[in-house]
């Protein structure tokens, strides 16, 4: 009975934390372009590729459509013997070549067995790189968060002042311009709202369940399980919250990596660059410790210490670790924004690269995932010695993405150098 109920006050606790901390992530979210430009332009495969003609998507599922019909039935299969919990497409809704639709028709059927939100623009749009002179693209970038993403930005979003060059079909473009603007491209909607709760009629049809964790009233949060993967918790977390083995991450990269591979061995080199790009950025999600770990440097007995004091009536202590974890997530993401351009040696530093193991389909859970989850603890106590106690321990502040980003960082960071090079380190570590 004693167990019992101390499973009862831990299942308690993680719906908490599921509810306000991995919601809160959903705010963060690092700028995978820019930084996916510095780690890919030394690669051979994209700096000698020849340039890509861009192509609407509809006319790449117009020119593949009998193909795409057997690869997103093999995708599905694949999915349901490989990825854990994996709810099922329903039948009705798999992908049937029919070429006498519409091309919307046709876009439409392709976006819903993706299982990707159905009012995604898909628009054919580059992000210039920073570090880049062309001042050409740089002059032409006409275009505004609002024209390419289905969802409006959120106050404080690293993404609402970009701005995107526009693209025609026929021009020519970089390979690696087209693969590094891809990797934000999912946060600009493509997982939004797509769940049985959600408050949207698709989500409602296509099978994928309630939301497993985080709000599902945030459009941020409802993506948020498929850019988190919880596959290293300890067992008795998954006994009281079975919902934490739950992640479409690992779905959703074979879905755009396969797609990728289709495109370009079929000569449709833009939507081969662009699909991989898409891929990456499940792959790069997962690399952030707080994505891989529900609450790093926490054990089982303090979340239940802190539930016990809380169902006593002494409600401060749990709230005050919600918001500290909270806290550590947004501060280390905003972490990686405000020191990217000192990580670009790390991100194209290959010294670690033959010591990983071949690629494999459970590569991003056994691998990538893996490594991450084993970086959370370390994660968490470097910036609880080198960040301000009322930021990251005692959580005094309750910390906003615009605030940690925008204001109180590069202050920080500025005053002292040695708290700077350590958080450089773990930075670069992440990278």
């Amino acid at each position: 009975m004693h167990s019992k109920r101390r499973l009862t006050r831990l299942h308690t606790l993680c719906l908490t934390l599921a509810w306000c901390v991995v919601s809160a992530a959903a705010w963060a979210g690092g700028n995978h372009t820019q930084a996916s430009y510095r780690a890919l332009e030394g690669l051979p495969e994209l700096s000698q590729a020849p340039r890509a003609v861009v192509e609407s998507l509809d006319s790449f599922l117009r020119a593949q459509e009998q193909t795409l019909e057997a690869l997103l039935a093999s995708q599905e299969a694949w999915a349901t013997a490989t990825v854990e919990l994996y709810p099922a497409l329903p039948d009705t809704l798999a992908f049937v070549a029919n070429p006498q639709r519409s091309d919307e028709a046709r876009r439409q059927a392709f976006l819903t067995a993706l299982r990707v939100a159905p009012n995604s623009k898909f628009m054919l749009f580059m992000e210039p790189d920073t570090k880049s002179s062309d001042s050409a693209a740089n002059g032409n970038a006409t275009l505004g968060l609002t024209d390419v993403s289905s969802v409006p930005p959120h106050h404080g979003s690293i993404h609402a002042h970009k701005r995107f060059v526009p693209l025609k079909p026929g021009e020519l473009v970089s390979p690696l311009a087209v693969l590094a603007t891809a990797t934000d491209e999912p946060d600009y909607g493509l997982d939004t709202f797509v769940w049985e709760d959600s408050p949207t009629g698709w989500g409602k049809q296509w099978g994928l369940g309630t939301q497993p964790f985080g709000n599902p009233g945030s459009a941020a949060a409802s993506q948020t399980p498929f850019g988190m993967g919880f596959f290293f918790e300890d067992r008795m977390l998954y006994t009281v919250a079975p919902w934490a083995k739950r992640s479409m991450v690992q779905a959703r990269y074979y879905q755009y990596s396969s797609l990728s591979a289709l495109a370009l061995r079929t000569g449709h080199d833009y939507w081969g660059w662009r699909f991989a790009g898409l891929a990456l950025h499940y792959l790069q999600s997962l690399t952030q410790p707080y994505h891989a770990r529900l609450a790093p440097g926490e054990s089982n007995a303090k979340l239940l210490a802190y539930n016990t004091l809380a169902r006593m009536g002494l409600q401060g202590p749990r709230n005050t670790r919600i918001r500290a974890i909270t806290n550590q997530r947004l501060l280390l993401d905003a972490l990686q924004t405000q020191l990217l351009p000192q990580s670009y040696k790390a991100l194209q530093t290959q010294d670690k690269d033959s010591s990983y193991p071949e690629w494999n389909d459970r590569y991003l859970r056994a691998v990538v995932a893996a490594q991450s989850a084993a970086l959370a603890d370390n994660a968490q106590r470097t910036l609880l010695e080198t960040l301000p106690p009322e930021w990251v321990a005692e959580a005094l502040i309750d910390l906003q993405p615009q605030d940690a980003t925008m204001h109180l960082l590069p202050d920080l960071l500025a005053q002292d150098p040695t708290r700077r090079a350590r958080l450089q380190s773990l930075v670069n570590e992440v990278m």
